[in-house]
């Protein structure tokens, strides 16, 4: 809970406060890393101001999202994991986003967009620029 609680805080884990977890609990540094690096919710990067989630889960992958996810990519410049030089976009791969009748969808924050095709990223794109 704690390192929810500092990424709450901080947008995401910076190593500094990772250390300061560390001493405050009388843990090992490499032990904070692992459960920091194990979860897929904590980020030791900052995040940018909209985190597009590309859903690849089995219904979304057959029905193209990884073709979402390489224009995507390729429009930002980035690679799946990363943020844009400007702050404005965080690519991220997820597994399920459990709305599988939608597929394929890509998040973006708290809004679900269905039915996404790689000719719809430029338009996605635009709404949050």
């Amino acid at each position: 809970m704690v390192l929810h609680d500092v990424q709450d805080l901080c947008g995401y884990l910076p190593e500094e406060a990772l250390e300061e977890v560390s001493q405050g609990l009388e843990i090992p540094l490499a032990e904070i890393f692992s459960v920091a690096t194990f979860y897929s919710f904590f980020s030791l990067e900052p995040k940018g101001k909209h985190v597009l989630r590309v859903c690849l889960g089995t219904a979304c992958y057959v029905r193209g999202s990884q073709e979402v996810l390489d224009e995507l990519s390729k429009q930002l410049g980035v690679s799946v994991g990363h943020t844009t030089e400007d702050g404005k976009f965080t690519l991220e791969a997820v597994r399920c986003l459990g709305a599988c009748g939608l597929a394929p969808i890509v998040a973006v924050g708290d809004t679900v967009h269905a039915k996404m095709s790689a000719s719809d990223v430029t338009k996605l794109l635009n709404e949050y620029a």
